[in-house]
This record gives structure tokens, sequence and C-alpha cells, in this order.
């Protein structure tokens, strides 16, 4: 099956030949014609698959061939929902490089960012919305935005938005949208909640599932190094020293990446952080050098999991292991795209081997356990064994590795001693 087979106007096809492709996707080619036909859409789809483009295509197929409008628009038609800013631009990216001979008109509304520019933009007229739920809602507030003549509503990663607590700011925004519309519905995985706002606004929609729920690409390496915790960033310096390689790293939380990237900075590697306590701005430009090799590595938290789409990222490396299993998988969704390989290593300590056995269970699948010789955990994981839950818990009075490899000492008498340290700081007490 090509392109052409699928129904879409010349002038997107033209756009697709100058960006060299040739032959759909799974997902395109079974959601393309069904969104042609205006039908709504329940579409599964795991990240990597060209899913953007499963939407984005028939979209301006419906809104520039079927249905066209005088070339200077008024108010929207067309409204694409995303969870993170960063999909949001790369859904507008993607709209802009397919309709560029259709005069596609479209902007992005999120927040990070002011929103004069977006109030301008409605001002003038577009075609295509794509934003995040809680700007959008900041603009109905103000009246900056006229949603009365939405034709087509698309939902992109419905069930990350889940996740994020977005359904309530949903089913506002469907609240002033008109009922009779299209609407195509995205996810990796149908929850039960997802199902359940399927059913609320949808229209029949039919169902499309290209792959199994929580699969990750068959192109993929899964790796574990099994590690001491306190001996971890000691290991990813070694492992980054030692391939060249483009690499997204993964932490749990915005202190510790930022705490991470400083280290691997000042270790000499070219290195930035991406979370959501980093300005539109600074988040845009960290992609950006990393997209365009000015920097090696990216230290992200979850909201890059998603809707990051890097050509050819080589290697993932989950620094810490995700509390949630789903999450594994939309992490590993940022290599292996599109048939290319990809390694994934995580680096796990015995406190996290719960979660790892938690992340096998549901990939169905054993992943490789290779300790990276110097780094040898203490006590070695158990993951074969059906009766440790976890880690149990160190002596109350064990010796403690430092994290540069320099004991602690017992921990009681650690904390007696910063306690001593500052009642000797305050020096004699007042009566008050």
């Amino acid at each position: 099956m090509n392109f052409e087979t699928l129904g879409l106007a010349p002038a997107l096809l033209r756009a697709l030949t100058e960006q060299g492709y040739t032959e759909p996707t799974p997902i395109q080619s079974a959601a393309i014609p069904v969104a042609i036909e205006g039908r709504d859409l329940l579409a599964g789809a795991q990240t990597g698959t060209g899913k953007t483009a499963a939407f984005a295509l028939p979209l301006l197929d419906r809104l520039y061939v079927a249905t066209p409008r005088p070339s200077q628009p008024k108010t929207p038609r067309a409204l694409v929902l995303t969870p993170t800013r960063e999909l949001a631009a790369q859904v507008h990216e993607s709209i802009r490089t397919y309709g560029r001979y259709v005069n596609a008109r479209s902007t992005t509304i999120f927040g990070g960012v002011s929103m004069q520019p977006q109030v301008d933009a409605l001002r003038r007229g577009v075609d295509v919305v794509v934003a995040t739920p809680g700007r959008l809602i900041d603009h109905i507030e103000r009246r900056s935005v006229n949603l009365s003549g939405i034709e087509l509503l698309v939902l992109d990663e419905a069930d990350r938005m889940l996740d994020m607590g977005f359904i309530p700011a949903i089913r506002r925004i469907l609240g002033a949208l008109p009922k009779k519309r299209v609407t195509w519905l995205f996810s990796a995985t149908f929850a039960p909640e997802i199902k359940a706002l399927a059913g609320e606004f949808m229209n029949a929609p039919v169902e499309i599932q290209v792959a199994k729920p929580n699969s990750v690409a068959a192109t993929v390496t899964h790796r574990v190094h099994p590690v001491d915790a306190a001996a971890k960033r000691d290991l990813l310096l070694h492992l980054l020293e030692n391939d060249a390689r483009q690499t997204l790293v993964f932490g749990r939380t915005k202190h510790g990446a930022d705490k991470l990237t400083k280290a691997l900075v000042k270790a000499g590697l070219r290195a930035a952080a991406i979370h959501g306590d980093k300005s539109q701005n600074q988040r845009t430009r960290a992609l950006a050098d990393f997209k365009n090799g000015k920097i090696a590595v990216l230290v992200a938290t979850d909201i890059a999991a998603r809707g990051l789409d890097i050509d050819e990222l080589p290697m993932v490396i989950n620094y810490e292991l995700p509390m949630v299993a789903e999450d594994y998988v939309h992490r590993i969704g940022r290599t292996g795209r599109a048939g290319a390989e990809g390694l994934a290593i995580s680096l796990v300590s015995r406190e996290e081997e719960t979660r790892l056995r938690d992340i096998r269970r549901l990939l169905k699948q054993d992943i490789a356990i290779e300790a990276v010789p110097g780094f040898e955990p203490s006590s070695p994981l158990r993951m074969d064994d059906p009766h440790a839950r976890r880690a149990p818990a160190a002596p109350r009075h064990a010796h403690r590795p430092h994290a540069h490899g320099k004991p602690n000492g017992d921990a009681a008498r650690a904390t007696k001693r910063r306690k001593r340290r500052r009642f000797e700081q305050a020096g004699p007490r007042k009566a008050t």
C-alpha cells in the first residue's frame, strides 16, 4: 500500500513525497481512510508509529479539499488537544509541513509563554488550533477564542491527559464545542476511563488497534544494569563516556534532573535538563540543541516521555525507574522509532526491583540483567525469586556507602552529629 491508495489529495501527496514518505505505517493505513470518510475514530497506537500524520493528513484533507472555506478564516474549524507543550508544538509543525501546498493556517496555544501573541494569531484567523487544555481554558474564560465553528476535534495521547488530570478540563472544553462534529481520539492504551469518556462524546466510533496494548517496538533492545543506588551516577558517567551516541536520560524528579545535569556538565559532557519547572523558552532551546547535536545528553522527567519526536535517537537510559510500569513504555517509545534500532538501558538498585518486576510483567518478556564490571551491586537483584516482593530494608545500623564511595558511618550517629553542630552554631539560647 502507498499513500496514493488512501485517497489523500494531490497537494498533500506532494508534501509527503518531498519529505521522503512513500509507504504509510499500519496506523496510517488503518486510520486515514476511516477519517477521510468523516467517521468518529478511536485509535490505539504507540508512540513512534506515525500517529501524528494519521490524523494530521485527513484533517487537512477535510478542511482544505473536501469542504474548503474562503482563504481568510475567521474562526477555527479544527481543534487538536495534546497533553504537553512540546507535543503541541510538534503537531503544529507537522500540520504546517504536510499542509504547505494547501495554505494551512494553524496556531498553538499552550502555557509558559505570553498569551498576547496567541490572542493576536486568533484574531488574524486560523483554521486549526493545537492546544493544551489548561491554556485553552484560559482563552475560553477571556473570550479570546471562539470554538463555535469547530467541525473536527482530535484528542492526541488521551491516556496521558488522563494521567495528568486533564479529563475535567477536557469535559469543560467539550461543553464549548458544537455537538455536531467529527471526533478522533488517539491513545496508546484504552483505560476504562478513556472508554467511558469516548462513550460520552463520540458517535459510534470506529475502533482501531494496530499494536498490542503496552507493547514496545521490536527493534528496541532492553538491558538492565544492577547497581547500588549510591553508585548510579558514577555508572551513568561511565556509560556515557564510553558511548558517544545521543542519549535521553530519565529521572523521576525535577530537582534530581537538575542535580544530575550539573554533575554531567561538570564531568565534561554536553548536557541539558528538561522538565516542568523550566520556562517554555528553556525547554524549546534544550530540545532544539539536542535535536541538532549541540548537546549529547538530555536529562528529562516523564514530561518528556510523550510527544518528543526525535529522529533516530539511539539510546534511552532510565537513571531511575518510573513509579508506574506503563511509563516505562512511554519513555522507551523515544527510541527504536520507524523501524530503527534502539537501546533501552535501566540502572536498577535493590530498592527498585519491585518496579522492574512490574515492568517485566507488563511487557510479558524478560529483560537481560547484566552487571557492569567494576559496578557490581553489593547484593544481586532477586528477580527470579517469586517470593521476593521487595528488597529488605537495610539494617538500622548498617554501614551505608556515600555517593563517592566513602562510608557515611552509622546513620544514627550521623544524625546526632548534625544536631550537635546545629546546637553549637546557634550559640547560647536567650531567655524569652
